[in-house]
């Protein structure tokens, strides 16, 4: 895999030419830690991205973006990771290995662009979403109402069973103390309402349940 190496050592350089000290400070500020950040904006990543993909890395086993992410994502930068998740394809991830990326999950950044990314668009991705929906980590949480956001906008509905666990899962949530979390939760509501009527109106009379008045 010295391909792999050189590309990444290659790939860690050229942050330095996207450097923004600010948003570096800004996150460190919040409490978003890794051992380097460069504060590179997210469309500069995602323009690399772009070309990277471009270049059609295939590498010995036709894996190339693959065994990239994978690289990039052991590397204890905020660029390496954000940059893994939007090269990572998607019907080539294992859930083990899904397991794993959640497990190191180190922000709410990376959560927010993991999800949107990456999550949404694995074929397991309802599993996936309602398992972490149901979590007692917050990050999980985050990530599991995220998806389970974009899946209500592309018009995925849940089974009967699935939609009373989301609605069970939702209200805890939204009277949770995470506000990122009841952020989200609201969000994932409002998509799942707008899937038609009945979802609608199984949306606000959950909302009643807790005193809250649908949007």
């Amino acid at each position: 895999m010295r391909e792999i190496e050189e590309q990444v050592r290659k790939i860690k350089q050229s942050f330095r030419l996207m450097m923004d000290g600010a948003v570096a400070k800004s996150m460190r500020d919040k409490g978003a830690a890794y051992k380097l950040n460069w504060g590179a904006t997210l469309p500069r990543l995602k323009e690399m991205a772009d070309e990277l993909k471009r270049l059609s890395l295939s590498g010995e086993d036709g894996r190339g973006l693959y065994h990239l992410a994978i690289a990039l994502w052991k590397e204890d930068v905020r660029e390496c990771k954000i940059l893994a998740t939007m090269l990572m394809p998607a019907d080539e991830i294992l859930p083990e290995v899904v397991d794993i990326w959640m497990e190191q999950m180190p922000s709410q950044e990376l959560a927010e662009q993991a999800s949107f990314n990456l999550f949404q668009h694995l074929p397991y991705a309802p599993q996936k979403a309602y398992e972490w929906m149901a979590s007692d980590k917050e990050l999980y949480q985050l990530c599991g109402f995220l998806v389970l956001t974009r899946l209500f906008m592309n018009k995925q509905e849940p089974s009967e069973r699935g939609i009373n666990e989301y609605i069970d899962q939702a209200l805890a949530a939204l009277q949770g103390p995470s506000l990122p979390v009841r952020k989200a939760a609201m969000q994932s509501v409002v998509r799942f309402s707008e899937l038609g009527l009945m979802y609608q109106r199984l949306a606000k009379s959950a909302l009643k349940r807790i005193n809250l008045d649908f949007l």
